[in-house]
């Protein structure tokens, strides 16, 4: 079983990606354009672009991963606070953004209510600002 998630190891970072795939392509742009100042030819500019390239899709595809769970975090959060909050503010649902929504996930259905309440008095803007807050951590430990 993974350790208990909280505010402070709830990132997600997955070694070979983070310290070796991402460190190795940035090392590579590094060297070929090193490769590039020393010979300057067509060949040594197009490695450059090479190992641009490998570098931004390596980044673009984590993000897209990231952006594709986010929006799936937002449809289960919707659901789930349709489920807890009260009447009036179930109307508002939509106006949660979806930083705000994915921060609150974590937060038990105890205090979901009142954080969503606060995030749309607008008190609470941020992701971060709302991780903050919760007292009752609700563990992600499927998250990308």
């Amino acid at each position: 079983m993974a350790a208990e998630q909280t505010y402070k190891t709830h990132r997600r970072y997955i070694p070979i990606f983070h310290f070796f795939v991402e460190p190795v392509l940035i090392l590579n742009v590094v060297a070929q354009l090193l490769y590039f100042i020393k010979y300057r030819t067509l060949y040594k500019a197009w490695m450059v672009a090479v190992a641009l390239a490998l570098a931004i899709l390596a980044f673009y595809a984590r993000y897209m991963v990231a952006r594709v769970q986010d929006r799936v975090i937002r449809l289960e959060e919707r659901i789930r606070l349709a489920s807890l909050l009260p009447a009036e503010l179930r109307e508002r649902i939509n106006d949660l953004s979806t930083p705000q929504l994915v921060a609150l996930r974590f937060a038990s259905d105890e205090e979901l209510p009142g954080l969503a309440q606060r995030c749309l008095n607008g008190e609470l803007t941020k992701g971060d600002q709302i991780k903050r807050e919760i007292r009752t951590w609700r563990p992600d430990y499927a998250r990308v």
